[in-house]
């Protein structure tokens, strides 16, 4: 019997080919709408395939794992992978992957582009504009300089994470002659050897920054980093950006340190129980949401299923992906058992 490679979503176009010029066998399993199966169709389709293709912003917890005792393998197409219980996986035998490297310049467009759209209030501004306000005149939408501005001040750009994204939002600020500081304590010696960076400690970063923009990975550790006493630590005319997870900032914690005006504005593309928004939230004019479209452009979106597919195809065909997530895994008795040695 061959073996079966299952995609639980509308996978991009380039990834499909990819697995087409492999001759792999593929199941496409959505709703004609795109709607992904639920829990139990997952794991009825997981039974009859032996490597997953999951998707970021679904859940691979530890029962649909374990359902399958032959499941070689789960491809996640995202850089991020708290989407699966990697604890569980590695105890199972299961190797996972993700695709680092291919987002990294489009997240941090995006990244920089929310960091302006809400220091400007462009949103804001556009709708104005469009509702037909304008001529009746009565409303300027003041924003916050991102460059030195009239009174020629460089402003202060923290970065919580210092990995590929925060380094490459970190060279986008050099045309804004910005300050940049870092906090990221794994990477210490990597941000005080790049010239233009400073390190920080993360009461001080939050003290001194003008911009705050998140790019750490969602651990234990870096659950609800930012709460109450950090907001009230940041200066009340500074903004704060995540377009990396969104448990990282305790949402109710922002809300409330907006709406008290002790940070000026926000500017979210993640959320704490994405899709849903805290409550009140959307009704605050001083923040710009997005809906989770920080790798959303096609090239980059394509690059991503390319990886997430070769990786899937390595798995299938026993052998080691590029990127691995849990590389203890291989060599281990539980993996052997997965793929019959």
């Amino acid at each position: 019997m061959s073996r079966k490679i299952l995609v639980p979503w509308v996978m991009p176009e380039m990834g499909r080919a990819v697995l087409k010029k492999a001759k792999v066998e593929v199941a496409f399993l959505h709703g004609p709408r795109g709607e992904m199966p639920d829990t139990a169709t997952l794991i009825a389709a997981i039974l009859k395939s032996d490597v997953l293709i999951a998707r970021g912003d679904r859940a691979v917890p530890r029962k649909v794992m374990n359902a399958h005792p032959g499941l070689r393998g789960i491809a996640n197409y995202g850089v991020g992978y708290n989407n699966i219980d990697i604890a569980s996986a590695t105890e199972l035998g299961i190797p996972v992957t993700n695709t680092p490297g291919v987002l990294t310049e489009t997240t941090a467009d995006l990244a920089w582009a929310l960091l302006m759209a809400t220091a400007r209030r462009v949103p804001q501004a556009h709708l104005y504009t469009r509702s037909g306000k304008w001529p009746l005149g009565g409303k300027t939408f003041m924003g916050l300089d991102i460059g030195p501005g009239g009174s020629n001040r460089s402003k202060v750009l923290g970065i919580i994470g210092f990995g590929r994204i925060g380094q490459a939002v970190a060279r986008r600020s050099r045309g804004f002659k910005m300050k940049v500081i870092a906090y990221d304590p794994p990477l210490k010696a990597l941000i005080e050897a790049t010239r233009g960076v400073t390190y920080r400690d993360l009461e001080d970063l939050l003290r001194e920054s003008d911009f705050v923009s998140i790019h750490c990975p969602l651990t234990a550790e870096t659950h609800h980093l930012l709460g109450p006493k950090e907001f009230k630590l940041m200066k009340p005319t500074a903004v704060l950006i995540n377009t990396a997870r969104g448990p990282i900032v305790d949402e109710k914690a922002l809300l409330g340190a907006l709406q008290q005006k002790k940070i000026a504005a926000a500017g979210l593309d993640v959320y704490e129980k994405e899709p849903n928004l805290t409550p009140g939230l959307s009704r605050l004019e001083n923040v710009v949401l997005l809906p989770h479209i920080g790798s959303a452009t096609e090239d980059t979106r394509g690059q991503m299923a390319v990886l997430a597919a070769k990786n899937a195809i390595a798995m299938l065909r026993g052998k080691r992906p590029k990127n691995i997530v849990n590389p203890e895994v291989f060599g281990s008795a539980a993996y052997l058992r997965r793929i019959g040695e």
